[in-house]
């Protein structure tokens, strides 16, 4: 069943149309700001993920745990995926932000599928 699971993990579920818009995150500086001491959190699935600014990763996805690394390289969230003891592998990440408080992540750069979570 995990196998199944991890197309969903990587791109967690498209994000939906809202008639606000994204602002790009262009830089680490930023990033850090919105990411520091918060959870990131899907509002459907059962994902919830903690970015640490020394660079790891940590939080659970359908009850498997997730681990990880990341930097910021060009412009982009590049990270280093474990979940439930499978490897995701490396990826970078176009980065957008919301006034209200979500963060979207798109994979390949920013020409892949998305995910969008609450900063809690």
């Amino acid at each position: 069943m995990k196998r199944h699971l991890i197309a969903l993990l990587l791109a967690f579920a498209p994000a939906p149309a809202f008639a606000e818009s994204y602002v790009s995150v262009m830089d680490k500086d930023t990033f850090l700001s919105l990411i520091d001491g918060r959870q990131l959190r899907h509002g459907f699935y059962p994902i919830t993920l903690n970015v640490l600014g020394n660079g790891e990763i940590q939080g659970s996805a359908i009850g498997w745990d997730i681990t990880g690394s990341w930097d910021w390289q060009d412009g982009y969230f590049c990270r280093d995926l474990t979940w439930g003891g499978d490897p995701l592998g490396y990826n970078c990440q176009l980065v957008e932000v919301r006034s209200d408080g979500r963060i979207r992540f798109t994979v390949d750069r920013g020409a892949g599928d998305s995910a969008a979570f609450r900063l809690r």
